[in-house]
């Protein structure tokens, strides 16, 4: 790409509380625990950070020996506004923008990535939102250089919706489910395994 690329950030520090003892994060997916496949595919494209709970939790673990940057977040269960403020502070203050990514997405593609920072380019102090191919909003969600301050004020699990409210958000379509898909109990993974 001919432009500046994004950060892109990976939240990946919550509990997997709705997976009843499993983690949805080490789930396989392309051969790999998706929190590894989803950080191969980012980095294909762009500096790549990853929210962890912790240095000796098994997403660490299995992110050993990939080339991303990993930030601790200790005070995780606060919600993922916590990810998200921590994610946020990490970054270099020269990156033009970030991509966050919820971790629980297995069909995003470093294509889509791609699609959605090319828009981005083309408006760069904008938000930009993945949506599916009807046009629900989902993830990833790319903030400008300006609202990276904003985001390492966030408090509780609403995430970053207050600044998605009070921004223009530019909408760019991924193929199918890409942008929904995000697979939180077993029967969630049951039925997407049953329907690749």
């Amino acid at each position: 790409m001919d432009h500046p690329l994004p950060a892109i950030l990976i939240l990946a520090a919550g509990a997997s509380s709705r997976m009843r003892g499993g983690d949805k994060q080490m789930e396989p997916v392309d051969g790999a625990p998706l929190i590894v496949t989803l950080a191969r595919r980012a980095l294909a494209l762009a500096p790549t950070y990853v929210t962890l709970p912790g240095p000796d939790h098994p997403r660490s673990r299995a992110l050993q020996g990939v080339n991303i940057t990993p930030i601790m977040v200790p005070d995780a269960a606060k919600g993922m506004g916590a990810s998200l403020r921590a994610g946020a502070a990490a970054l270099p203050a020269t990156t033009p923008g970030v991509m966050v990514l919820p971790s629980d997405m297995p069909e995003i593609t470093t294509q889509d990535l791609a699609d959605l920072a090319q828009a981005w380019a083309h408006n760069p102090d904008q938000i930009h939102r993945a949506t599916d191919q009807d046009g629900t909003p989902g993830h990833p969600v790319l903030f400008p250089a300006r609202l990276i301050p904003a985001l390492t004020t966030l408090t509780g699990d609403q995430g970053a919706r207050a600044l998605l409210k009070n921004e223009k958000v530019r909408q760019v379509p991924l193929p199918d489910h890409h942008a929904t898909t995000d697979l939180d109990t077993p029967e969630d993974w049951a039925r997407w395994r049953a329907h690749p």
